[in-house]
C-alpha cells in the first residue's frame, strides 16, 4: 500500500508577497496608535485667581481706552465742526445770561444757518472791545487750555464777546421812541429779555448799519459796552459778520440754569424789510433827564 506524504511545513514566506502582512500589520498599529493620542482629551491648566483677574483687567484697560479715543476725537470734531463751548466772563446780557455759565454755540450759525434779529451770538473781538468790557474770574491752567483744545471744556479766553443781535444789514435802529422804545425800521420793539429795571437805552442813537455787518447790544442795556458805547467812543459799533462765530443755544451749566436760548422772533415779527442799505451812524448824545 503506497503512502502519500505531506509537503514539509517549512517558515520561510511564501515569495510572493511574503512580507506584506507584516507591513500591513504594522500600518495598522501605527493608526490605530495616532487615533488613540488624537482622542485624548487637551488638559488645561487652570489660571489662577490672580491671572483671572490679570486678564480682565487687560480687556477692560484695552475697551475704556478705546472708548475715551475715540470720544476724545469725536468731542474734538463736534467743537470744530458743530458746538462749541464758552464761558461767560461779565454780566453784559443779565439775567439772560449769568457771570460763570456756560454756554453751547451752534457753528452753523451764521453759514450755513443766517442769522436773525434777536440771536444771542459770540464774535470775535477783532475791533478791541474788551479793554473797555468787566471781566470776572474765568478758569486757568493748562489742564484747562488742553480740555478747551479738545472741546470739553468752555472757552474762556479773552477773545470773544457775546451780544444780541437788533440790527441786520440795512435796518435803521433809533433810541428811542416817545415811549422809551428801540424802533427798527419805523417800528417800536418791546424787549422781554432786558434786565429788570433797565431802560432800552441810556442814550439817543440812530443809525442804519452797513453791508456786512451787525448792530449788536448787551440784555443788561445799563452794564453792556455795546454797539452803542464803541460807535461813540470810535466808530467800531458795528460788528463784521464775518467775526461771529456762532449763535448761542443752550446753557450747558450750572445745571440749575440748564435750558434753551431763544431769539424772541416775536419782538421783531412787525418789523419790515429795510428801506435802505447806505450807512449812517451819527454820534450817539446822552439821553436827556
Amino acid at each position: 500500500m503506497t503512502q502519500h506524504s505531506d509537503p514539509e511545513e517549512t517558515d520561510e514566506p511564501d515569495p510572493v508577497g511574503g512580507a506584506e502582512p507584516a507591513s500591513l500589520d504594522e500600518r495598522v498599529r501605527q493608526d490605530l496608535r495616532a487615533r488613540h493620542l488624537a482622542s485624548d482629551p487637551v488638559v488645561e491648566v487652570p489660571l489662577t485667581t490672580g491671572q483671572q483677574v490679570g486678564r480682565q483687567a487687560l480687556a477692560w484697560g484695552k475697551e475704556i481706552l478705546t472708548i475715551v479715543l475715540i470720544a476724545l476725537v469725536l468731542s474734538f470734531l463736534i467743537k470744530t465742526f458743530l458746538f462749541r463751548a464758552f464761558f461767560i466772563p461779565s454780566g453784559s446780557m443779565e439775567n439772560t445770561l449769568q457771570i460763570n455759565d456756560r454756554i453751547f454755540v451752534n457753528l452753523l450759525v451764521p453759514q450755513p444757518i443766517g442769522l436773525k434779529r434777536g440771536d444771542v451770538v459770540v464774535f470775535k473781538d477783532s475791533q478791541g472791545w474788551l479793554s473797555e468790557e468787566p471781566v470776572a474770574n474765568k478758569p486757568s491752567g493748562w489742564l484747562n487750555e488742553v480740555a478747551t483744545f479738545i472741546g470739553l471744556a468752555p472757552d474762556s479766553s479773552e477773545q470773544h464777546l457775546i451780544k444780541r443781535v437788533i440790527g441786520m444789514p440795512g435796518d435803521k435802529v433809533v433810541c428811542c421812541t416817545s415811549d422809551g422804545k428801540l424802533s427798527v425800521n419805523g417800528t417800536a420793539i418791546t424787549e422781554p429779555y432786558l434786565f429788570p429795571g433797565a431802560s432800552p437805552s441810556d442814550t439817543t442813537f440812530s443809525v442804519t448799519v452797513p453791508e456786512g455787518h451787525l448792530w449788536v447790544m448787551g440784555d443788561h442795556r445799563n452794564n453792556s459796552m455795546d454797539s452803542r458805547a464803541h460807535n461813540s467812543l470810535n466808530g467800531t459799533g458795528f460788528v463784521p459778520i464775518s467775526d461771529v462765530e456762532g449763535r448761542a443755544v443752550v446753557i450747558a451749566w450750572p445745571l440749575s440754569r440748564v435750558g434753551i436760548l431763544g431769539n424772541y422772533p416775536e419782538v421783531f415779527a412787525d418789523v419790515p424789510a429795510p428801506q435802505s442799505e447806505s450807512v449812517s451812524s451819527p454820534t450817539p448824545t446822552p439821553a436827556g433827564p
